[in-house]
């Protein structure tokens, strides 16, 4: 599978079968094309406990809550965490370069649409198709690679890509294109970027990205946050050592709106291990200004410079049967900022996770999955909701 699919080369990592080293191959004259992607589909069911009313949730929360009848339970069916996935990429080597590009695109495999039609003229998250990837690379062993378009943010990758609930759901409901997986517990959502980033050749294990960012992204319904002061840079550090990976990564942007202007930062240290069956991840982020839900830099005219750390501790281990079990505990904090006052904001206190999932390879290719998600979110008033989830299926990559 083309290491440029990072989403499916993580969920290939992640699962404890032996996958091919590409997708479908195909020489085309001075070009090879690679094929490669994912199908996935989970059956959910959520379970609610707010302490509020019917309807009521913990502003900038991310546990399920009641709907507007009083229900607690929810049934959903539709990708996870990892969208549906159908990638291309070509690759050459023309004057003393390697030379690549990839597209891809992400359906659903179900919809929360009345019709189940995502042509249906429903453009939000339970139809409208992905378009996540769009770049060109080129380098030498030698000196490097250079990447150019649309591709996941450098910060916080490393995170969601360790992550176990890139193979399974982590919060919210399924139905959409994709769900929460571990994004607002313990890290945060790096994004897929307009991105020119630099990556140095590997130096005796270690290798650092630097690159500019489109700083357009995170405007909410009214434009009220705008990024246009400079551009976004983001960058990292990772030091491989056999079996042993430890990185280092800053998110920095200017933000305009009309709270005023302020900076966004964000710094993240992680460490992955493993050892024969065993594998070991934990992660932490510090940062201010990267707004009150889920995502970095998703901002509003109410994010103000608000202080927040989080990170999460994983294990696994793969059992005689050749399942992988894993665990992680997870928590996502912040802070209110000066002068704001508890219940007249929407920034979240704490979303607090933990995930235990099973990943069994029933072939090289295809893994059945089964997860578990605890989610509790806490806001500044004292208000509190805890939200179970529950997801059985299957994912194939090729």
């Amino acid at each position: 599978m083309n290491n440029k699919i990072k989403l499916a080369v993580a969920g290939a990592v992640l699962s404890a079968a032996s996958v091919a080293n590409a997708g479908i191959v195909i020489p085309a004259g001075d070009w090879t094309l690679d094929v490669n992607g994912n199908v996935n589909i989970f059956a959910t069911m959520t379970n609610a406990d707010d302490d509020g009313n019917a309807g009521s949730s913990v502003v900038g929360g991310i546990a399920s809550t009641k709907d507007t009848a009083g229900e607690d339970t929810k049934f959903s069916m539709g990708t996870g965490l990892l969208p549906a996935w159908l990638g291309f990429t070509g690759t050459t080597r023309q004057n003393d370069l390697d030379v690549s590009f990839t597209i891809s695109i992400q359906p659903n495999t179900s919809s929360n649409d009345a019709t189940g039609d995502a042509t249906n003229g429903n453009t939000g998250n339970d139809g409208a198709m992905l378009t996540r990837q769009a770049f060109i690379t080129f380098g030498d062993a030698s000196w490097g690679t250079v990447k150019m378009g649309k591709d996941l943010g450098i910060f916080a990758s490393d995170a969601i890509l360790n992550d176990i609930t890139l193979l399974g759901v982590g919060g919210a409901a399924t139905g959409g294109i994709t769900t929460l997986g571990g994004i607002g517990s313990g890290y945060l959502y790096p994004a897929f970027r307009g991105q020119m980033a630099y990556t140095t050749p590997n130096m005796n294990g270690l290798q650092v990205t630097l690159g500019i960012t489109n700083p357009d992204q995170g405007q909410d319904a009214d434009a009220l946050a705008h990024y246009d002061d400079r551009f976004g840079l983001e960058g990292k550090a990772v030091y491989t050592a056999g079996n042993a990976k430890v990185w280092a990564g800053f998110s920095s942007y200017e933000v305009a709106d009309t709270d005023g202007d302020y900076d966004a930062t964000a710094q993240e240290i992680g460490a992955s291990f493993n050892a024969g069956n065993l594998g070991l991840v934990a992660y932490y982020y510090s940062g201010e200004g990267n707004g009150d839900g889920n995502g970095l830099n998703r901002l509003g005219g109410r994010a103000n410079e608000r202080d927040q750390d989080g990170g999460y501790v994983q294990a696994t281990y793969v059992i005689p049967t050749g399942t992988k079990l894993g665990i992680a505990v997870a928590t996502s904090q912040q802070d209110l900022a000066n002068g704001e006052v508890a219940g007249a904001t929407a920034a979240h206190d704490s979303n607090d996770r933990w995930t235990v999932g099973a990943y069994h390879p029933l072939t090289k290719h295809l893994n059945l999955v089964a997860e578990y998600n605890d989610i509790e979110s806490n806001d500044h008033q004292g208000d509190s909701a805890e939200s179970q989830h529950i997801n059985l299926g299957a994912i194939l990559f090729f």
